[in-house]
């Protein structure tokens, strides 16, 4: 008898078991299916047809935008695109299969890092006349919701503060189309324009850097020995854990992504400014670079071959769009600061 019950029972464990593991098994397909088609990465859009449907919703005519619509309109793209493409934001996400991605979350730190550059500038100098005119209101909320860190899931959660900045975007966009607002301006002038491009050549700076070193560089130090001589000391190797290779390499991709707009939307809103120092040209080489960085990775994995190595480096392909871009910005910069 006892024979009999410790058989069924065993069955019965062993038909839990199965269950059990069938549930497990089909919900972690569910989740790399799902995480798959999250980790895909926004395509690049038209910033004037947005910003001429944009115009149209609100019953401006194309001929009627003012100038500065179309790098709000842009703006407000991308961040809304931050935070409502599939899966949302996904940089502060705490349950499966949000939490084990890790490349479009580095996508999104990228795109993150530009759209709170672009807000700031036009916080101090797009809506600004002058040195010593006071700041945009809806501008400077917009900037300070944009600084939210991007893995707060709670009180406040990332995603809502970003929201709170779209808003306040829109709210200076409606002062923008307000002609009568002292307050809703946007000033395209040389020297804003040259504001930006020093934060976009930092960032790009910085990340070009970031990707070289996914073969390692050596850094060459110097130190002071007393008053008259230095002396070279012993260099520092300095190189991208193979771990966070791929991070660099997507976070590069979303800065790119965004950039590459918001200089299409800078070519249509300085355009004036642009054709008097004879830039367009310059411009345009920048930002085809820029989106040559958007091509379809077709390996699964990002590749760390050495630069001359039989594996490819993605780091270092992406890292000769961004160098050639950052040197043209670079250029584009000195040009506009010209008298």
């Amino acid at each position: 008898m006892d024979h009999v019950i410790a058989k069924k029972t065993s069955k019965i464990k062993s038909k839990l078991f199965l269950v059990v593991s069938s549930i497990i098994g089909i919900y972690l397909l569910v989740c790399i299916g799902i995480g798959i088609y999250w980790s895909r990465e926004p395509d690049l859009f038209s910033v004037t047809d947005n910003a001429k449907q944009a115009a149209a919703s609100l019953n401006i005519a194309p001929e009627n935008i003012p100038v500065g619509f179309t790098t709000v309109e842009t703006l407000k793209r991308i961040s809304s695109t931050l935070i409502n493409k599939p899966g949302g934001f996904l940089t502060n996400d705490m349950f499966p299969p949000g939490i084990w991605l890790d490349n479009i979350p580095s996508w999104e730190i990228g795109v993150l890092k530009q759209t709170r550059d672009m807000t700031l500038s036009m916080q101090r100098s797009f809506s600004r006349s002058q040195s010593q005119s006071s700041e945009n209101t809806n501008l400077s909320k917009a900037f300070e919701s944009f600084s939210t860190a991007p893995t707060s899931w709670l009180f406040p959660a990332a995603e809502e503060r970003y929201a709170q900045g779209i808003d306040f975007l829109n709210a200076y966009e409606k002062q923008l189309l307000n002609p009568n607002n002292a307050d809703g301006k946007f000033y395209a002038r040389a020297d804003n324009l040259a504001a930006w491009l020093g934060l976009v050549e930092t960032q790009l700076g910085s990340m070009s850097q970031r990707l070289a070193a996914s073969v390692g560089q050596q850094n060459i130090s110097s130190m002071l020995q007393d008053t008259t001589d230095f002396v070279t000391d012993k260099d520092k190797v300095t190189q991208t854990p193979w771990f966070q290779i791929d991070n660099v390499f997507y976070e590069a991709r979303g800065q790119a992504w965004a950039l590459s707009l918001l200089l299409r939307a800078v070519e249509v809103d300085f355009k004036d400014v642009l054709a008097k120092k004879e830039a367009q040209t310059s411009l345009k080489q920048i930002i085809r670079d820029l989106e040559a960085t958007q091509q379809t990775v077709w390996s699964p994995v990002i590749l760390n071959g050495s630069g001359f190595g039989f594996l490819a480096n993605h780091s270092l392909v992406m890292a000769s769009y961004i160098s050639r871009a950052n040197a043209a910005i670079i250029d584009l910069r000195r040009l506009l600061e010209q008298g």
